[in-house]
């Protein structure tokens, strides 16, 4: 299983393209979770995340800013000890470098969107 934030270098993307998130997004779930990248760009990542109990999340922290928008289900973000709980439509920020992982979910998919800032 890929992780949010893990590096993947793809070809070049033509300047408009759509992306089936739903679709991910059930197809991670009949696998009982994981990570896919739905775009990527030189300045952008945007993924689908999918935990589903009793799987840990296994993130490390990321080289990049990132938000998570809750696409179904809830749980709760820990991020450097402070802990935020979320359900469908919520969203949280991470900064760079922070630790965090997801508790107490069942099954929570969520979209990750990274800014890839250049080093």
């Amino acid at each position: 299983m890929t992780t949010p934030g893990q590096e993947l270098h793809g070809q070049a993307l033509s300047p408009a393209h759509a992306f089936d998130i739903g679709g991910v997004k059930e197809r991670l779930a009949a696998a009982d979770g994981g990570y896919e990248i739905v775009h990527e760009s030189q300045g952008l990542e945007i993924g689908v995340y999918v935990l589903v109990a009793p799987e840990p999340d296994h993130q490390q922290p990321h080289a990049y800013d990132e938000v998570y928008v809750v696409l179904e289900g809830h749980g709760t973000l820990d991020v450097e000890g402070q802990k935020v709980d979320l359900r469908e439509g919520h969203s949280v920020f991470v900064p760079a470098g922070a630790n965090h992982q997801f508790l107490g979910y069942e099954q929570l998919s969520v979209l990750v969107i990274f800014e890839k800032r250049p080093r």
